[in-house]
């Protein structure tokens, strides 16, 4: 059993050799404008399962006159122009070491995930980390997210255990990936 409320940290060490994914014909990635809150929140609001998305979350997370949105927050676009995911190449707000990244917030509306879709938004996100002069990066989820966490580990993070507890929590997720 994976437990939804089980924190996983991950990281990358370097953001040299990121993967390289394009996006299929017809998608395209656009950055954040204002007004985008709203596709911000549909998107998450469809696809977690484990949040509550309210309207107040994107301010507290980001704050929408946050200038840095503009060249940090990423849109998936499907053919018809429409929003069906993101993901921020937010900053370390852990530590604070500006040298940091942080990957934040990625989500696909359910009815495009499985197309592969997440690997152009993750190539995007880590590639602007590195533009921004980024050298690591890292990101939050939980052991209940075991696909969200296999393409994290496609794109080089690996996990931070730091006790037993957590290498037991990795066995077990690692052992339901092995089915």
């Amino acid at each position: 059993m994976l437990e939804a409320d089980w924190p996983l940290t991950m990281i990358r060490e370097t953001l040299a050799n990121i993967p390289v994914y394009s996006l299929p014909p017809g998608y395209a990635l656009h950055w954040y404008q204002p007004g985008d809150e709203s596709c911000w929140a549909a998107i998450q609001a469809a696809a977690d399962r484990y949040n509550e998305i309210t309207p107040e979350l994107f301010a507290q997370q980001f704050c929408a006159a946050d200038a840095r949105l503009e060249e940090r927050q990423c849109y998936l676009l499907d053919p018809a122009g429409g929003a069906i995911g993101t993901a921020t190449a937010w900053v370390d707000d852990l530590s604070g070491d500006p040298a940091a990244g942080r990957i934040h917030w990625v989500a696909i509306v359910p009815a495009a995930q499985g197309r592969g879709l997440a690997k152009p938004l993750m190539t995007a996100v880590c590639q602007r980390l590195r533009a921004l002069d980024h050298r690591t990066a890292y990101l939050t989820t939980s052991m209940a997210r075991p696909v969200a966490i296999g393409l994290y580990l496609k794109f080089g993070f690996v996990p931070v255990l730091n006790d037993d507890e957590d290498r037991a929590h990795w066995q077990r997720l690692q052992e339901y990936l092995r089915r």
